[in-house]
């Protein structure tokens, strides 16, 4: 029987792995890739404005980084003059036409042409050569690629929920625990290979381990799959419906998943509580938390929630960083569906990232969970290359408070007093 649930397991991942991507195919996608770009620059008669070459390339304006702070006591060195009130409108057109947070839940902007969309700025005719390879592309990605992922996808879906139910139905102990994770894994890299995944994962010498708490910056949800296919995790969440509340249901049975109802994730003490009683487990997974709550661009790690980092127990950080050149792997939630956002990435070139695990981090005696939480953002921001922002992703969906307008107009009135503008 056992050996009947090992076939089941290992046929899908034997399969997976055969129309997986191979190294030919990233070598010839990388090659043509990189003679689009060539013949982009050089068959363009026009002159085309160039975007300016920043860590954050995807902003319409370009920024006077000098802090208000000094350009303040610049200008009052000498007497008022009536040009010194343009900094400030200046200033105030910046935020207006494009703040740092709202451009975060937008697509990465590229400086070259990936095949997917016709340009970084809008359609225009380039070359007929240019023109062939991209139509040619079109119809490799829906036609061959886009049938043999969704097909891999359906098989690592099914065993999902096959294989967690049958393991569930075990008595718990090593051999449950073991064909969990052989479960998991399994049905993780399938579902990799769905996507053409190439990850390459950094100092695994440095992975979760049992009892601990794994907290990563959160581009897609897909995120979760990313480094399932390299270890498992306990997954915390809210209850769903329809297909992904049939998986809930079925992984909680083999893995001590912790699901919450809409009802209890508003309670923060209950949630910490749960959270807490996992990690003190010391034989279970490691918890996969996202702090952040929402997905961000693949430039940025905004604020994390402080309720991750006050739960105990160490810490793992993990840094995710995905390749915008072969797919944008960018959930925008507000403009597009699960449904339309898989058709998306199901139909790209491939989805490349790379995964940093960090060393292990335990909060200091003399820090609170938010210092902690800070620190690890930090840590997170520097190793993935991507830009901190002290902002709560709940931006995204929610108006900014009053009493962070509040604290911006006291931050300016007293520099306004420390440089003599007021007496």
């Amino acid at each position: 029987w056992l050996a009947g649930v090992l076939g089941f397991i290992v046929l899908p991942s034997a399969l997976g792995i055969s129309l997986g991507i191979s190294e030919a195919y990233m070598w010839v996608l990388v090659k043509t890739l990189e003679w689009a770009t060539i013949r982009l620059q050089k068959g363009v008669k026009k002159p085309q404005p160039q975007m300016p070459q920043t860590p954050t390339a995807n902003g319409i304006i370009e920024r006077d980084e000098t802090p208000m702070e000094k350009e303040i006591a610049r200008l009052h060195r000498a007497d008022f003059e009536f040009s010194h009130i343009f900094y400030f409108c200046r200033k105030g057109f910046e935020a207006i036409v494009e703040d740092e947070v709202t451009q975060r839940f937008s697509s990465e902007e590229l400086l070259s042409w990936n095949l997917l969309t016709r340009t970084n700025v809008n359609f225009h005719y380039i070359s007929l050569r240019l023109t062939v390879v991209w139509v040619i592309g079109v119809i490799v990605r829906y036609c061959f690629l886009l049938p043999l992922r969704f097909t891999l996808a359906a098989i690592g879906i099914t065993s999902m929920i096959v294989g967690t139910t049958v393991v569930g139905q075990l008595p718990n102990g090593s051999v449950k625990n073991y064909l969990s994770e052989v479960v998991h894994l399994t049905c993780s890299r399938i579902l990799v290979r769905a996507l053409s995944g190439t990850i390459h994962y950094h100092n695994k010498e440095n992975r979760p381990q049992k009892g601990g708490i794994c907290v990563a910056n959160h581009t897609s949800p897909i995120d979760a799959i990313i480094l399932t296919n390299d270890g498992c995790y306990a997954m915390v969440g809210q209850v769903h419906g329809g297909l992904m509340g049939v998986i809930q249901r079925a992984t909680v049975k083999a893995c001590p998943h912790v699901w919450f109802e809409r009802s209890e994730i508003k309670d923060r003490h209950l949630v910490t509580k749960r959270l807490r009683e996992h990690v003190a487990d010391k034989s279970k997974l490691p918890i996969l938390i996202f702090p952040e709550g929402t997905c961000i661009n693949n430039t940025s790690v905004m604020m994390f929630k402080k309720g991750s980092f006050e739960i105990g127990g160490t810490i793992y950080p993990v840094a995710i960083k995905y390749d915008p050149q072969f797919g944008d792997a960018f959930w925008n939630s507000s403009k597009y569906n699960i449904v339309s956002y898989l058709l998306r990435i199901m139909t790209s070139w491939a989805i490349v990232c790379n995964v940093w695990y960090l060393p292990p981090m335990v909060r200091k005696e003399d820090e609170d969970a938010v210092q902690f939480a800070n620190r690890v953002r930090s840590a997170i921001a520097r190793q993935g290359g991507l830009t901190e922002l002290p902002w709560d992703g709940g931006l995204k969906r929610a108006k900014v408070k009053d009493t962070f307008k509040e604290e911006q107009q006291k931050n300016y009135s007293k520099m306004l007093v420390r440089n003599g503008s007021i007496g």
